[in-house]
């Protein structure tokens, strides 16, 4: 039987990326763990606080909608992030970024008409509102939620605990 995780992320916190690789690495442990990626603004327009990861998330969605693999998704945006240091806020920047992973130019025509604006916004409100995320990373697995510790995040221990709840 799968096991849903609902997993609420930003491209743009430090704590997720620690958190993503965490679980990449505990993956194998859990093969029948399904995930459902929730990417959320910790900083939402017109908020400013670092740079708006809008884009980043909205592309997830093309990324999704076009059956590509979600964790080099995840990967490359992490990696413009903290690596590249990509202007994320910047549709040509971003667009070139990932033109070796989709079609860049489909890809920047679903951000400048907003395609995926509205599932931003549901991500966002299914985060915030409906499942009470104050921070990222956050985890929801049937009743049991994971939440992070502002400034602080969440280890991997504490990440290996909660899913072997479910085994």
């Amino acid at each position: 039987m799968k096991n849903n995780l609902h997993l609420f992320f930003d491209y743009i916190c430090p704590y997720c990326l620690k958190a993503h690789n965490y679980l990449k690495e505990l993956l194998p442990e859990h093969p029948d763990l399904n995930i459902e990626w929730h990417p959320c603004e910790s900083h939402p327009r017109p908020e400013r606080f670092g740079p708006h990861s809008d884009l980043c998330i909205q592309g997830y969605f093309y990324a999704l909608d076009r059956g590509m693999d979600v964790l080099d998704y995840h990967d490359r945006m992490y990696q413009a992030t903290f690596k590249d240091h990509v202007n994320i806020e910047n549709i040509d920047a971003l667009s070139e970024y990932v033109s070796d992973l989709v079609d860049a130019v489909s890809f920047k025509q679903s951000l400048q008409q907003g395609t995926f604006l509205e599932k931003l916004a549901e991500s966002n409100k299914l985060a915030f509102e409906h499942s009470k995320v104050w921070v990222v990373p956050a985890y929801r697995m049937g009743t049991l939620k994971l939440d992070a510790a502002e400034n602080i995040g969440i280890t991997k221990e504490q990440i290996r605990d909660f899913l072997n709840k479910f085994n």
